[in-house]
């Protein structure tokens, strides 16, 4: 009866007009609105921070970097936490819930504290050179604040897209499904950008002209309608069961071939281990085929004597299915590529910090009574970004996949190297403008004045941010794409994880490189100084962008030497008529089922090797 049960769940059978009652479509507007009003509430939560820091609590401003990139390291940190309680046992859904509330705690009470004055330094006077800075309980409230919307965050970032995605994991790709999906991930990032470009101008404005108050205020509010919103839609998401923790089934595999290092593996992998029934909770969309790389974790899947029990059921830190250790070769293969991401983040770490101080410098008119914030320079990033997806999806990918033949137009890998180069030039832009700042603050006499306003329209900073917003286009959507497709199905949230976890270790390094930079050009010739005037901005650019070239050509190595996951697929009718899983290569190796097969799973394998 449990090997029945199983096959019904492995040929998609069990509650099936129940399933196609849940997800699809009709799912995205209760998901997209929370992700709106939750990206809206995190960018204008974070976007002008560094004004907060540094014009309100009168932190220096290496200091006030520093403590906003590593604020944002955690909390692409904490992800990768809730990645695993999501895949092990919680679920996504009960996870984004909790993250959700976690967060709301953390924005109440850094707006709570940017209401009452006595959590705030007194202001400074006009003409006040040295202000007071803000007191240690002060900053304990700011970084317990930040502390609790880090938790949160890491409830919500590596679910929300992979639940999304979820709902369409029903509908095969003769469906469309693949195609479906695709299209969610560029939906999905649209509707992020939204969010941002609203953030950066409405909420953005009232912290710059109303008051810090209303400034937190207002997304604390629009955070709880993104709780409200997703929990509306309960009724019609797909939930997938969690499988087990993922990090123990990997740990599994890697101690058993550990332990089996001198064992001989069999030449023919059909003499490794299988086992449908053991696998059937945790392969629904299909099983892994065997691989022929990293082979001395083959040795997990070699039976030795001991292995089974008296019943015949494997003890799961001696032996593991092939499966599982192809779960394990799936996510080790996918590190290299992940790694090039981190130098990406690095590199734009500075347009939420040094880029709003340079911005704050420039002429900032719009008419004679009005001057765009600081930080909403950031709005031509969104719309870059906005109009590159939608050209892209609605343009660029109909017509590349009728040339290449790939449901997406081009594979994850090239979306991802296109979107590395572009992000180049963006940096070479900032240290170009940023000396052509320089030489006019000169000209005018004021490389003392660090207050004064340097004659130069802060739209000459425009093109920057809008090649770095053409650049996420590729970037971003690229390898999160390139995550979820390649990740075994039962780490999907933990792959999610691993995005940002990209972000969280590239923030580190962006904390390091300017610590570093900051230490060893201290002198006459600082690089990083309060008063860019007579700092060497420009020059932390370049070297940010030789940075870059090394990143790219790393990357397009890794990409050349990246083989995809080979996976089994069978449809929701049961047949042996087998489809592709996945929208990045036709690496699929199909090979059909017997059902005398499901007798004999000790030691006989149910598919074949590569051919």
């Amino acid at each position: 009866m449990l090997e029945e049960d199983a096959s019904r769940r492995w040929h998609g059978e069990e509650d099936l007009g129940e399933k196609r009652k849940q997800g699809g479509f009709k799912t995205v507007p209760f998901i997209l609105a929370n992700d709106f009003c939750d990206r809206f509430a995190t960018i204008g939560f974070n976007a002008n921070l560094i004004t907060y820091l540094t014009q309100q609590l009168h932190l220096p401003l290496v200091e006030a970097s520093n403590t906003l990139t590593n604020f944002h390291g955690f909390s692409n940190l904490t992800p990768v936490i809730g990645g695993l309680v999501a895949d092990s046992f919680a679920g996504r859904f009960w996870t984004i819930a909790a993250g959700s509330i976690i967060y709301q705690l953390g924005m109440v009470s850094l707006t709570v504290s940017a209401l009452l004055p006595s959590l705030r330094p007194p202001p400074c006077s006009i003409g006040q050179h040295t202000c007071a800075r803000a007191s240690a309980w002060t900053l304990l409230v700011l970084h317990l604040s930040l502390l609790c919307t880090s938790i949160g965050t890491g409830g919500t970032r590596p679910c929300v897209m992979a639940f999304g995605a979820d709902q369409f994991e029903l509908d095969r790709p003769r469906h469309g499904g693949a195609k479906q999906r695709w299209s969610f991930f560029n939906l999905y990032f649209f509707g992020v950008e939204l969010a941002k470009l609203a953030a950066i101008t409405l909420v953005v404005y009232i912290q710059e002209n109303v008051g810090w108050g209303w400034g937190l205020g207002v997304p604390t509010i629009a955070m709880l309608a993104a709780v409200t919103a997703f929990v509306s839609g309960y009724p019609l998401y797909v939930k997938m069961v969690p499988g087990g923790s993922p990090f123990t089934r990997l740990a599994q595999v890697a101690f058993a071939a550990f332990r089996k290092r001198n064992v001989t593996v069999p030449t023919d992998p059909r003499l490794l281990y299988y086992d449908k029934v053991l696998d059937a909770g945790i392969s629904t969309a299909g099983r892994l085929l065997h691989t022929n790389q990293l082979t001395f974790f083959d040795r997990a899947a070699t039976v030795t004597d001991g292995d089974l029990t008296s019943s015949g059921v494997p003890r799961p830190w001696r032996l593991s299915t092939v499966h599982r250790v192809e779960e394990l070769k799936s996510i080790i293969r996918m590190l290299p590529i992940w790694g090039a991401g981190i130098l990406l983040v690095t590199s734009a770490s500075h347009n939420h910090s040094f880029a709003i101080q340079q911005a704050r410098t420039m002429d900032r008119r719009l008419t004679a009574h009005l001057e765009i914030p600081p930080a909403s320079m950031l709005i031509f990033s969104n719309i870059a970004m906005l109009a590159t997806l939608a050209l892209y999806d609605r343009v660029l990918v109909p017509w590349l996949r009728r040339l290449t033949g790939q449901p997406t137009g081009i594979t994850h890998l090239q979306r991802t190297g296109i979107g590395l180069t572009i992000s180049m030039l963006s940096n070479i832009v900032s240290a170009v403008v940023e000396a052509e700042r320089k030489r006019t603050a000169a000209r005018h006499g004021l490389l003392d004045s660090p207050g004064a306003t340097v004659p130069m329209s802060v739209f000459w900073m425009a093109p920057q941010y809008a090649i770095h917003g053409m650049a996420d286009a590729f970037m971003d959507v690229g390898r999160m794409e390139f995550l979820y497709d390649q990740a075994p199905e039962s780490m999907r949230s933990s792959a999610a994880a691993l995005y940002w976890l990209t972000m969280s270790a590239g923030s580190y390094m962006g904390t390091l490189l300017v610590t570093t930079v900051h230490e060893r050009t201290k002198g006459e010739g600082e690089w990083l100084q309060d008063n860019l005037n007579r700092g060497k901005l420009d020059r932390y650019y370049w070297l940010v962008v030789t940075l870059q070239v090394i990143n790219v050509v790393y990357f397009v190595i890794c990409a050349k030497l990246y083989t995809y996951k080979k996976l089994e697929v069978v449809n929701q009718e049961g047949t042996d008529d087998r489809e592709e899983k996945g929208s990045e290569e036709k690496h699929v190796e199909l090979q059909p089922l017997k059902d005398s097969d499901e007798k004999d799973i000790e030691l006989r394998p149910l598919l074949s090797s590569d051919p």
